[in-house]
Order: C-alpha cells, then structure tokens, then sequence
C-alpha cells in the first residue's frame, strides 16, 4: 500500500474559512461568542498555506447553532453546484484534532482516512459533523472536509443563517481574495437555507468589503481523486 502523505487539505466551508477562528482549533482558547474552551491542536503551528478553494456539491444552512443562532453550515458533497471554501494545509494530526474538537471529543489520535480516501467518505458517528469527506485532490494533495451523515434537507429541513453567522462566513471568503464583496455576498444568499430569507444586497450590507490579505487570484478546483469522477 502506498505511504499516505502526512498533509491534507482540510476544506473549511463555514466559520473557519476565516483564520481568526481557525486559530482557536490549533491555539485552543473560547472563541467569540463561544460557549466552550477549545483544546486545541497537539501541533500548534499554523497552515503551512491557505488557499481559496471550490469543491464540487453545495453548502446549505440547517438544524440550529448554540454560538450563533439561526442555521449552520453543511455540505453535501453530490448535490449538483459548486461550494466555496477556504483549503488549509495541515498534517492528517491538526486536521484529525480539529475532527475532535468538532465532534466534542478530546484530541489525541490520528484519524485513518484510508476509507475516506478510497471512496470519498467515512462515517465517524451519527452527529452534525461526525462525516469526513474527501472530495478530491489539489496539487496531489488529498482535501478533506467534515459534515453531516445526512444529504441536503428539503424546505422543511433547511433552517435561515443570523447575520452574525452570515458577516463573520462574508469576512473569511472575502479575506481569500479570489472573490469579490457582491459574489461572496450572492453566493451566501444563494445557498439553500439563506435562499428566500436573505439577498445579496442584505448580505452585502452586513460588512464592509474585506481587504485580501492575499493578491487576487482565481480559487482552486478540488479535482476528483482516484476511482472518482
């Protein structure tokens, strides 16, 4: 069996597109609004890169977040569309303590992403992001992410994001700077959950555009890996 690189691409799509929040799952500390103390990682050190991202399926806003109200952020990985998202590089242990941390478990051990890597997908428990995915590869490199067992809701089961949600998801995809103020403003009152209850006008006028820390670029497309397409 091949050596498995020991970095991956961990794919945020909600609140840790933004680096500030990030940090609090490598540093450890109770971010704003929080409602716990964060463990952090075992390896502290920050992404070795961060790079804007677009895997193939869709973000939506279901069930209901105790830190910011309203819905939260999932993604279904074939729902047709496109879902943008911050890539961090990281070693498989960050990215596994992160997991962790999602999952309200203690870090400590890495996770065997052999089955994620193989078919895309690996069930780790029946929670909101106990469900790694892989949905591919960029520059060779595995990109994982986590959500729900479950796949995008109807109606019914889509639940609308605050603006406190809403501005904080804004400021990290604007920070990557492959996309505009008005497109990451479009793009989140597009996605099912945030449709029909908030516009991009709304959305927009949340914030003030955000300065790239980064010169524009186009975002990278997460490729599909081995066996998929």
């Amino acid at each position: 069996m091949p050596e498995v690189d020991p970095r991956v691409w961990y794919a945020a799509y909600g609140s840790n597109t933004h680096p500030e929040r990030l940090r609090y799952y490598l540093d450890g500390g109770c971010p704003p609004g929080g409602t716990r103390e964060l463990p952090g990682c075992r390896d502290r050190r920050p992404p070795e890169r961060s790079v804007p991202v677009v895997l193939p399926g869709r973000v939506y806003f279901a069930t209901d977040s105790p830190v910011w109200g309203g819905g939260r952020a999932f993604y279904d990985p074939v729902a047709g569309g496109d879902a943008w998202g911050v890539a961090h590089l990281l070693t498989v242990g960050q990215f596994s303590d992160i997991v962790a941390q999602e999952m309200y478990r203690e870090p400590g051990g890495d996770l065997d992403l052999a089955e994620a890597l193989a078919t895309g997908r690996r069930v780790l428990g029946t929670g909101r992001y106990e469900t790694l995915v892989c949905p591919g590869l960029l520059d060779g490199v595995p990109v994982m992410t986590f959500t729900a067992p479950w796949r995008m809701p109807g109606d019914g089961g889509l639940r609308a994001p605050s603006a406190a949600y809403l501005r904080h998801l804004a400021a990290g995809l604007g920070r990557a700077g492959a996309w505009r103020h008005a497109e990451v403003a479009a793009y989140l009152a597009g996605c099912p959950g945030a449709a029909g209850h908030w516009t991009a006008e709304a959305v927009a006028g949340l914030s003030v555009p955000t300065a790239p820390t980064v010169p524009p670029a186009p975002p990278s497309r997460c490729r599909p890996g081995p066996g998929r397409s």
